[in-house]
C-alpha cells in the first residue's frame, strides 16, 4: 500500500501528527488495511488537509468546536480521542467545559453529561499517563 504524495496529503499528515501526536498517527498507519485505505486518504486529505490546516481558526478554536460536534453526535471514542488531543491543541480544560455546556443547551443535556463522563475518564486517564 503506498500513499499518495499530494501536497494536500502531506499537510494533512503534517497538521494530523501536530494534533493528535505521532504514537496515535502511527498506531493508525500500521492498522490501515486495502479495504480502509481510501478512507484513511479522504480524512488525511479533506479533514487533516483541507479543513484543519486552514489559518482562518487556531488549532485550539477546531478542537473545541470538534468536541462539541462530536460530543453532539454522541461519537465516544472520537470524543474522547480529540479531548486527548488538547495536550497539543492548547484547549484547556475550562475550555472543554465550556463547549460541553453549549452542547447541553444546544444539543441536549443527556449528550452533554455523558460527553462529560468521557472527559473526566480521558482526563483521569492523561493524569496518570503523566504520572
Amino acid at each position: 500500500m503506498t500513499q499518495p504524495e499530494s501536497p494536500r496529503h502531506r499537510q494533512g499528515m503534517a497538521t494530523r501528527r501536530t494534533v493528535l501526536g505521532d504514537a496515535h498517527v502511527d498506531r493508525a498507519e500500521a492498522a490501515k488495511t486495502e479495504f480502509d485505505l481510501p478512507f484513511q486518504e479522504l480524512i488525511t486529505e479533506a479533514a487533516w488537509g483541507h479543513v484543519w490546516s486552514r489559518p482562518e481558526l487556531s488549532k485550539r478554536e477546531r478542537s473545541l468546536i470538534t468536541i462539541a460536534l462530536l460530543a453532539a453526535l454522541g461519537q465516544d471514542d472520537e470524543v474522547a480521542m480529540h479531548v486527548r488531543a488538547t495536550a497539543n491543541t492548547g484547549a484547556t480544560r475550562e475550555d472543554i467545559r465550556e463547549a460541553l455546556l453549549h452542547v447541553a443547551i444546544y444539543a441536549g443535556v443527556p449528550a452533554a453529561n455523558h460527553a462529560i463522563k468521557i472527559a473526566k475518564t480521558t482526563f483521569d486517564e492523561m493524569d496518570a499517563a503523566k504520572s
